[in-house]
């Protein structure tokens, strides 16, 4: 099953207090992104979020499960979560927060 636009839409939309929130296709499912880290997978209509000790703290309770067969664990948000876009982007803005800048793609020969 893959996820239906209209997901990655309210998802996006919920999460927008964090920043410059954007999702691109990628393996037939979705990656979202903070201002351009890649913060977080969307993947048969669930929202997986990569694990740092900011999120593990503002989530307090945690599930962690693959996003995809033989993915690393993820965070998995509950979607009765999403509804509470305050909550939900303060995960997403403590996530990002955490992580790297990605890497500069070197650039083609």
């Amino acid at each position: 099953m893959s996820t239906q636009q209209k997901t990655v839409d309210y998802i996006l939309e919920q999460s927008a207090g964090a920043g410059g929130m954007t999702a691109k296709k990628m393996f037939g499912e979705y990656g979202m992104y903070c201002d351009g880290k890649v913060m977080a997978f969307i993947c048969d209509d669930q929202l997986f979020i990569k694990p740092t000790e900011a999120g593990r703290a503002h989530l307090g309770e945690v599930t962690e499960a693959e996003a995809y067969p033989g993915s690393k664990m993820y965070f998995l948000i509950d979607g009765d979560r999403w509804d509470d876009a305050d909550w939900l982007a303060g995960l997403v803005r403590v996530t990002a927060a955490a992580l790297p800048m990605p890497k500069p793609k070197r650039p083609k020969a």
